[in-house]
């Protein structure tokens, strides 16, 4: 067997001069391939140190990006009307702020009355078909302010479309931009109120009725299609549903509606005219009602 070029054999020197050039460059050949290696090495540690600055600047970022803002106008979770039904003004709060109460009138003979629907819950509609538009008479005179808390505790029955946040976020969209359309707004949500277990209306429908109420700018379409107060919803629900002078004592759970006048609750049938007429008596005094009736009361005979 040939060791040597062009076949002839190597001498000793040869062949150690030749396994000194082996060893040499397979030296080379292994720092080539360490140079390699850190190259690598190090390009890795460099993308994953960008890789995890940038998830360290993401969170940052997300940390102490501005959170979104609740509607103008329903600090407290809900808006007032006072005389006229003029709409007591407050700025938007900033998510995760907590809701700030309306003051109640100073007058003592003005009732505030505060009730919190779902727009979905049919008992709110019978109170608000039954009653409605006496309250409104009574704010308009201004013998009563009225404060509505949109809330939505009825999600599960609107297969999945989560109409009830879905109208109370369009009922803070119209709060927001158009709080003159309000009243309007509300009572049409519960004139077209869809029924349980059913989809509900869509985005556009609510568009749509808003338009109808007055509410026509884009500002507020736009905010309906992009569910923009959403969250405000769920934290003025959880609001609601955590806040213990909210608590029905027959169940020990919050359900809507629920109506406070002058913080006195109200359990009377929702139904009944009459029922919530005596209640107000009953927290205000008959002259309050002798008063807005504008009915004399008949001077008692004397007796002889």
């Amino acid at each position: 067997m040939s060791n040597g070029l062009n076949g002839e054999r190597l001498t000793k020197n040869e062949r150690r001069e030749q396994a000194r050039e082996n060893a040499r460059q397979l030296r080379e050949e292994h720092k080539k391939r360490d140079r390699r290696n850190r190259l690598f090495l190090q390009g890795g540690i460099i993308l994953g140190v960008v890789a995890v600055a940038a998830i360290v600047v993401l969170l940052i970022v997300t940390s102490v990006r501005p959170a979104g803002p609740g509607p103008r106008n329903m600090a407290s979770g809900g808006i007032q009307f006072t005389t006229g039904f003029e709409v007591t003004s407050t700025p938007a709060l900033v998510e995760g702020a907590e809701l700030v109460p309306n003051a109640p009138s100073e007058d003592p003979d003005v009732l505030n009355i505060q009730v919190w629907v779902d727009y979905l819950c049919p008992y709110c509609n019978v109170f608000e078909q039954t009653n409605q538009e006496y309250i409104n008479s009574l704010v308009d005179s201004g013998a009563a302010t009225l404060e509505v808390f949109p809330v939505a505790i009825l999600d599960r029955l609107s297969l999945s479309t989560k109409y009830s946040t879905r109208a109370a976020n369009a009922a803070a969209c119209v709060a927001d931009s158009s709080p003159e359309s309000f009243m309007a707004f509300h009572a049409s949500l519960f004139a077209n109120q869809p029924g349980e277990s059913t989809a509900g209306l869509d985005d556009s429908e609510l568009v749509q009725l808003a338009k109808d109420a007055g509410a026509t700018s884009q500002a507020v379409a736009d905010c309906i299609t992009s569910k923009r107060f959403q969250p405000f919803v769920t934290a003025a629900t959880s609001a609601a549903v955590n806040n213990s002078a909210l608590v029905n004592p027959t169940n020990g759970g919050f359900g809507t509606p629920t109506i406070l006048v002058n913080g006195q609750r109200y359990d009377g049938g929702l139904s009944d005219a009459d029922a919530f007429k005596a209640f107000l008596v009953q927290v205000a005094g008959a002259a309050f009602v002798e008063e807005e009736t504008s009915t004399p009361t008949p001077t008692p005979t004397a007796t002889p």
